[in-house]
């Protein structure tokens, strides 16, 4: 059976909602799964005659299984909790960051109770998350809390080019002191574990560098010498197929021309700035955005979490404009999740009965 997906609406002041009726109207996306919106039917529909699809069945529900999932209708778990009347599209809101942050609470709490395989979200807003009260830095730390979850790590992904991180949502110099050789093996762990879930039987995980040329042997900094090699010379030990340091300005063109399955990051930017380089691709003669692609993915939860790469693009909420392709690719990585993980399940009990 296709698995069910349920994907929050995000900020509802943002383009989440018009994205999400592009994504499952104009692409078939039914064909690998079932789609579940969890949001407000209003705003959707809503969003619906923003985009210029006012022809498609808006269907709220209250429970997963009294779904239709079929082309032309999008199904919602409709949590009634924002008035499009007076929502101000496109501005920053206490009343839009809460009804996001149920969405995301309610996503978390149907895939941990099996009613859903996969959860996919779409950009919240973190200013209207604290003015509602929701003292969150992010979806990923939204995820760990109500998972329960201590040891987690983002990966980003577009096409063949993976990246995970060590560090994320904190200041640079504090990213720097967190480089260290337990933080680093457990992400490297992680990674590991991501990509044979997603079918990859021998991952090739390359370790980026801190500093300038790894250092220069202690000549621009001593945390390649002090944290990072013995973190690989670790997981190697473990029989974990892994190279570096390797310089940051060099790694990522290695991954992308297939040297490395999975990238591991020291912070933030460093992972962040070349997925976007090579994902986001603007048209400067027609003056917009061509792609606006790759997949935001947090690993070390119990269940599954992927996610658009972009924010809540609040310049372009409510044109009717903004590219449906990030939400396409977070879709597929959590169609492929999905199916990783059954299969896994069913390759396990097999080998139960067989002991048996």
């Amino acid at each position: 059976m296709r698995p069910l997906i349920g994907i929050t609406l995000g900020d509802p002041a943002g383009i989440g909602p018009e994205i999400t009726v592009k994504a499952l109207v104009d692409h078939p996306v039914s064909e690998k799964c079932r789609p579940l919106v969890i949001g407000d039917v209003r705003v959707l529909k809503n969003a619906a005659q923003i985009v210029g699809r006012r022809s498609i069945r808006i269907n709220g529900i209250e429970n997963p299984s009294e779904g239709e999932y079929r082309p032309g209708c999008i199904d919602v778990i409709d949590m009634k909790n924002v008035d499009p009347e007076t929502l101000a599209i496109g501005r920053v809101s206490a009343v839009a960051g809460e009804a996001a942050f149920q969405y995301v609470k309610k996503a978390i709490g149907l895939a941990m109770a099996g009613e859903v395989d996969a959860t996919v979200t779409n950009a919240l807003n973190k200013e209207a998350l604290n003015l509602a009260g929701r003292h969150y830095s992010g979806h990923t730390e939204i995820y760990a809390e109500f998972t329960g979850t201590e040891k987690y790590t983002m990966m980003l992904a577009h096409k063949n080019l993976r990246v995970v991180h060590v560090s994320t949502h904190v200041a640079l110099r504090e990213a720097c002191d967190r480089v260290k050789k337990d933080r680093i093996i457990e992400v490297i762990r992680i990674a590991e574990q991501a990509c044979k879930d997603m079918g990859i039987g021998n991952p090739r995980i390359g370790v980026a560098g801190l500093n300038p040329h790894c250092g220069e042997n202690g000549l621009f900094g001593r945390e390649e010498i002090e944290e990072i090699i013995p973190a690989v010379e670790e997981a190697r030990a473990e029989g974990i197929n892994t190279e570096g340091p390797i310089p940051a300005d060099t790694i990522f063109s290695k991954a992308r021309g297939g040297w490395y399955d999975v990238v591991v990051a020291m912070y933030h930017d460093q992972g962040h700035i070349p997925l976007k380089v090579v994902g986001f691709v603007y048209n400067q003669e027609e003056q917009k955005w061509d792609a606006v692609e790759g997949v935001n993915i947090t690993l070390g939860l119990p269940i599954i979490r992927t996610s658009v790469d972009h924010g809540t693009a609040f310049d372009q909420a409510g044109t009717g404009t903004a590219n449906e392709l990030s939400l396409l690719n977070a879709i597929d990585y959590a169609v492929r999740f999905a199916e990783g993980r059954r299969k896994s399940a069913s390759t396990t009990l097999l080998s139960q009965e067989e002991r048996e």
